[in-house]
């Protein structure tokens, strides 16, 4: 059975106003053609751009889709979550401050997975990397999110869509560290200062500090990267050796099929909507905070209730355009642990 994803072209330069107008049309048709009861509260979830990066999706852009959910009653809020690396995003403080100076201040903003990554949730899966997946913890307190992708290129995944937003973007900590391939932190002996955070929040008992070394037992560890997200002194890293050879191991064909069991996570007994901008396509994330060119002209925005669906149409459509993004092999077996489908009907509204 096909699933059917609505589109609306749009170019280069296409201003502000109308990219509400349509973002607004397409949503409301989605909810209207398919008979979608919305949940009182929902999040939007997206994704406010590493500090330094310019090409990521502005907030005013979603004004139309804010104002037609007010319309119709809703509470809606932004909600993000902690990346694993330094920078901007890394803890929620500075997080919502990147986000506030991103535009990002209509709404209230929401971090799913707590002041540093640490809060999470145990779905279970059962599919065949993951039992259990961690997501965000307040992610169990919706049924419907509203999940807002940027379509663009991505260095590990090939491309960045609504199964990537659902996956590394709604992921804990501890979610995004078994995403690649199961890495679990290290200390840095020269930077530990000794001052003990970490185990306040180790619910494992994991942690071992000492006067000569300190060092985190992996046979307790579950990798949930609570004590990364606390260290005031950024001792603790996957960035060792062993990590990197981890990361890098995880970067081969099994690292798509990982991605789309943590998206599979995220979207368990829930309702979700997903909407993909198809704008200011970069070759990179959004989470890279440095200035990119895109690599293609803007093409249109789109929404379905199919997560597979709508990253397929985008890369159907890149492709027609003359730029094919990697990335298929996580398309084709997110359809295969039944996320959604390949067969897809493409409307322009």
């Amino acid at each position: 059975m096909s699933s059917t994803v609505y589109w609306h072209k749009i170019e280069n330069g296409t201003d502000v106003g109308t990219i509400q107008s349509i973002s607004k049309k397409l949503l409301e048709t989605l909810i209207n053609r398919e008979g979608i009861e919305l949940a009182e509260r929902i999040p939007l979830k997206v994704h406010f751009g590493e500090a330094g990066n310019v090409t990521y999706v502005r907030s005013e852009n979603y004004d139309g889709i804010i104002d037609l959910l007010e319309e119709r009653g809703v509470e809606p809020c932004f909600m993000e979550t902690s990346v694993l690396y330094g920078g901007k995003r890394y803890r929620s403080d500075v997080h919502e401050q990147t986000a506030r100076e991103h535009g990002f201040t209509r709404l209230p903003i929401v971090f799913a997975d707590g002041e540093a990554g640490e809060h999470y949730s145990e779905v279970e899966i059962n599919k065949k990397h993951f039992k259990t997946f961690k997501v965000g913890g307040e992610f169990e307190n919706y049924d419907q999110v509203l999940v807002l992708a940027h379509f663009k290129g991505h260095m590990m995944a090939g491309f960045g869509g609504a199964i990537k937003q659902l996956s590394m973007g709604c992921a804990a900590k501890g979610g995004k560290l078994a995403m690649h391939s199961g890495v679990k932190p290290h200390i840095n002996n020269r930077k530990c200062q000794r001052c003990k955070i970490c185990q306040t929040r180790c619910n494992e008992d994991a942690l071992v500090i000492e006067d000569a070394r300190s060092y985190i037992d992996h046979d307790k560890c579950v990798g949930c990267g609570a004590c990364m997200a606390v260290c005031p002194h950024k001792a603790v890293s996957v960035f060792s050796a062993r990590g990197v050879l981890s990361m890098l191991g995880g970067m081969g064909n099994s690292f798509g099929e990982r991605l789309a069991e943590g998206a599979f996570a995220a979207q368990v007994g829930k309702r979700n909507l997903y909407m993909n901008f198809a704008m200011s396509i970069t070759r990179g994330c959004d989470c890279e905070g440095r200035k990119m060119r895109p690599v293609m002209d803007d093409f249109g925005i789109f929404a379905s209730t199919d997560p597979v669906a709508i990253d397929k149409a985008c890369c159907d459509l890149a492709a027609e355009r003359g730029r094919k993004f990697r990335g298929q092999r996580t398309i084709a077996y997110a359809e295969r642990i039944e996320m959604g489908t390949q067969d897809y009907e493409l409307l322009e509204i």
